[in-house]
């Protein structure tokens, strides 16, 4: 017979984590460091991880064998069991959320050159929301780039076609600096 009573011993079992929830809390951990290799340094620095670390993830970004990059990545998880794993994640979300908000501005100027392209009713709608575009060179573009449409296959997309995305691109951004042009042109 043990020295413990038996619902102490339970209770202290039961509030362990098991070996399965050890590994994936590991693997979580591998996973989060995987994502910090993406960052680029200027998100990295204010984060104020050891030097080991560091030292670790600038090696593991000049592993190129699988086998290497895979260990390297292992030590990244062990390491990381040392640091606080929450202003890692804001981070990496953070940039992720970045990127996809560029990306969706991106979307968003290439549907206002498509509407532009399509029709004259566009163009009014466009100078509506952005009221100091320079319209002259707005109609100029659209109008070059829809004599590139009416050309061969290799006109189609060319110069006034990317110079218009620009435009548009620029016009937006200048409208919503900080990332929120994808809702200034949601009403469309």
């Amino acid at each position: 017979m043990s020295d413990f009573p038996d619902d102490d011993f339970d209770a202290d079992f039961d509030e362990r984590p098991s070996k399965s929830q050890k590994k994936r809390d590991m693997h979580e951990l591998q996973a989060l460091g995987d994502d910090l290799l993406a960052l680029p340094a200027s998100r990295v620095e204010p984060l104020d991880l050891p030097e080991i670390l560091l030292d670790a993830l600038k090696d593991a970004k000049k592993i190129t064998n699988f086998e290497g990059k895979r260990r390297q990545m292992q030590y990244i998880g062990k390491l990381m069991r040392k640091v606080d794993p929450a202003p890692i994640r804001e981070a990496v979300a953070a940039f992720k959320l970045g990127h996809a908000q560029d990306s969706l501005a991106l979307h968003e100027s290439e549907r206002w050159r498509e509407r532009l392209l399509d029709n004259d009713e566009a163009l009014q709608a466009f100078i509506a929301e952005h009221p100091q575009v320079d319209m002259q060179q707005l109609r100029s573009l659209v109008r070059a780039a829809r004599k590139d449409a009416a050309g061969t296959p290799e006109q189609r997309n060319g110069r006034a076609y990317r110079e218009l995305f620009q435009l548009i691109k620029a016009e937006r951004k200048r409208v919503a600096p900080d990332g929120d042009a994808a809702e200034a042109g949601d009403d469309e």
